[in-house]
């Protein structure tokens, strides 16, 4: 039995075989008929090694020219593969192999080799805006840090204004710092397809633990907090999760009013344990939606411009690794929500 993935390339092989023999066979037997009609040939010949070595001869040309043609085309998609497969390898990711061939193997062969470019495209495109993304987010703290040093050689310069240039360059030192972290721990975790350390641990207080660790930024604002929170103990790194919940209530603070309100609700039932984090604060558009958890995603400039656009893909990537899902439901002018959803 010959696999059904195979049998089109097999019988493409066996029909050409065939054809070449057939018509060799019978270019060989007209070529034949006219020697004899000529004399070059008699039937009654007692010595017809000559002529016998010749048709042997003229046979075996016919044959070689006739594999040689049908090779030709039959290896030709090959070819137009392999030459694709050097200008893939050469960084050139916009070639594309017609798919519209005969044999159902090639045509197959150029589908996948079509799919694999545009891969390949894809990555290569998220790679070059990754590097540029990163450049630009290094370049900010780091020209800041440069100009406010500079400003610092100043003899002219108040105890309040050195105090104050000494602050702003602490705080693009964190920024680079809190960057720098946040791609090394998004690199590591897309190196990973699952988390191996999980232990138990509540989690409705590691909750109330974030919000004692944010408790500076809510106050500073005076945002009201609602909770409810049904004791759970939740099995996975507690570390990890710790980082979903500094950066989720983190963000609501920020885009929350002075005087707003947060929401933060979460419970267990038989099937899922559910936490979600509302403000009220100015919202997200439609398509900012759609790319939220996208590296560097800055398409609503007032929402992302306390950030590097990093918090919220660390989130997405712990979240998909503990074998939850993350939403955001949001509305402009009237808050945000994101729901997170453990099966049980």
């Amino acid at each position: 039995m010959f696999r059904k993935s195979n049998i089109n390339l097999w019988l493409t092989f066996v029909l050409t075989v065939f054809f070449i023999m057939l018509f060799s066979t019978i270019l060989i037997g007209i070529i034949a008929i006219l020697m004899i009609h000529l004399g070059y040939l008699a039937p009654t010949d007692k010595s017809p090694i000559t002529p016998m070595f010749l048709l042997l001869l003229l046979s075996t040309c016919v044959g070689t020219i006739f594999s040689m043609l049908s090779g030709n085309v039959i290896l030709k998609p090959i070819r137009k593969f392999s030459k694709a497969i050097n200008l893939v390898a050469k960084g050139d990711f916009t070639i594309q192999l017609e798919e519209n061939q005969k044999i159902h193997e090639i045509n197959e062969m150029a589908k996948n080799f079509n799919k694999m470019v545009a891969e390949l495209s894809s990555i290569e495109t998220l790679r070059n805006d990754f590097i540029t993304n990163v450049s630009h987010e290094f370049k900010t703290p780091l020209s800041t840090i440069d100009g406010y040093v500079t400003l610092l050689q100043s003899e002219d310069l108040t105890t309040e204004q050195k105090q104050s240039y000494i602050n702003i360059i602490m705080g693009s030192t964190r920024q680079l710092s809190n960057l720098t972290s946040n791609i090394l721990k998004i690199s590591k975790l897309e190196n990973q397809d699952r988390i191996l350390i999980k232990k138990l641990f509540s989690l409705d207080e590691q909750i109330r633990q974030s919000l004692l660790l944010l408790e500076n930024k809510w106050n500073e604002k005076n945002i009201n907090l609602e909770l409810e929170l049904s004791p759970i103990i939740f099995y996975g790194n507690e570390e990890l999760m710790m980082q979903v919940f500094i950066n989720l209530i983190d963000n609501a603070i920020k885009f929350t009013p002075k005087n707003g309100e947060i929401k933060i609700n979460a419970y267990k039932t038989d099937y899922a344990v559910s936490i979600s984090i509302s403000d009220n604060g100015i919202g997200i558009s439609p398509e900012m939606q759609r790319h939220i958890f996208e590296k560097f995603y800055q398409s609503d400039k007032s929402r992302l411009s306390e950030g590097n656009g990093l918090g919220l893909t660390l989130v997405k990537h712990i979240v998909d690794l503990s074998g939850g899902k993350i939403k955001v439901d949001s509305k402009l002018t009237i808050g945000t929500t994101f729901t997170i959803t453990f099966p049980i």
